[in-house]
């Protein structure tokens, strides 16, 4: 299934509320404003995160399907900050593994007074496919194949609103590997919503959407793609998805994408670099970038649970 061929519509239910988050793509300005501000208001002027006991009679329940350290790790500390009840699912011994399917595992846990699930699975739609036939229960995307990844876009808009006044003036540069990043499907469908017109895809043909993509301008020159960036949105190279021939090697890589102290100067002088993670040093980044002054990638992880625990309060009812 390609992934703009998903649809998001069951993500709000007939009053125009939040229910799930699934995707990014067709929520309106005002959902991603809320939550963005919501996340705000659960950090202090020190970026220290609050904590809160809206979900206190609640339980989450987290399945990732595939690895994870900071999107599980930070959705599970978000709903413990928010007071929730949390399971982690131990998927490598669960009843799957006996050839339950998905949707039984599903329907057993939401038997078990499972109040939210949070999914992250290799499989594009995987949690839409969820949210349309399990009522009662909230879906969380915490990523699914390529498809997209929306609190991580929502977190990196965090960082962005943080440190410049508006989306709308922007020029965001966008490195890396692009055809299999749901990261940077989910920030540009953001973007674009927020009003930033300027975002600059830069990779290797090869790491290209195989669409086409008028509305955003392509490079395969990372020094022309930044010059005068206000953001650059380096990515992982997500060799699980690719073949070999995508890339020559990554010496060969760096060296031609590789966001380094020399070429950053070509950026505004207050660009600021960011980083899903995890970062792959001296392939994506030098230690002198990811380290530097520059660098919001710890942020980055930071705003991760202020936004993840923002998305349960609001899908709780509590905004």
């Amino acid at each position: 299934m390609k992934p703009h061929t998903i649809s998001n519509d069951a993500q709000l239910n007939s009053d125009g509320r939040l229910i799930h988050l699934l995707g990014l793509e067709g929520l309106p300005k005002n959902q991603i404003e809320k939550i963005l501000s919501v996340a705000d208001d659960l950090l202090d002027q020190k970026f220290k995160l609050q904590k809160s006991k809206i979900l206190r009679d609640m339980s989450v329940a987290n399945l990732f399907f595939e690895p994870s350290t900071r999107t599980r790790n930070t959705f599970e500390i978000a709903a413990k900050r928010t007071s929730a009840k949390t399971i982690n699912v131990d998927l490598a011994n669960s009843a799957t593994k006996k050839n339950e399917t998905l949707m039984d595992t599903m329907q057993t846990l939401k038997a078990m007074q499972i109040d939210m699930f949070v999914i992250r699975h290799q499989q594009n739609g995987l949690p839409h496919r969820v949210a349309e036939n399990i009522e009662g229960v909230s879906i969380l995307n915490a990523g699914d194949g390529i498809n997209a990844h929306p609190t991580q876009a929502l977190l990196d808009m965090l960082t962005i609103r943080q440190h410049k006044k508006s989306f709308d003036s922007l020029s965001v540069a966008i490195v890396g590997d692009i055809r299999h990043s749901r990261v940077a499907r989910s920030g540009i469908q953001a973007m674009k919503t927020l009003g930033t017109t300027d975002i600059r895809l830069i990779a290797p043909e090869t790491l290209h959407y195989k669409e086409e993509t008028p509305e955003l301008e392509r490079f395969a020159s990372l020094e022309q793609g930044i010059e005068g960036a206000d953001v650059i949105m380096s990515l992982r190279l997500q060799k699980e998805r690719m073949i070999a021939a995508d890339i020559p090697d990554e010496q060969t890589y760096f060296d031609g994408f590789g966001l380094t102290s020399e070429n950053l100067k070509l950026a505004k002088p207050d660009a600021i670099v960011m980083h899903p993670g995890p970062v792959n040093r001296g392939i994506e980044l030098s230690s002198e970038v990811a380290d530097g002054s520059q660098s919001v990638i710890l942020q980055q992880v930071t705003n991760g649970i202020a936004v993840r625990m923002a998305v349960m309060e609001i899908l709780a009812g509590a905004f």
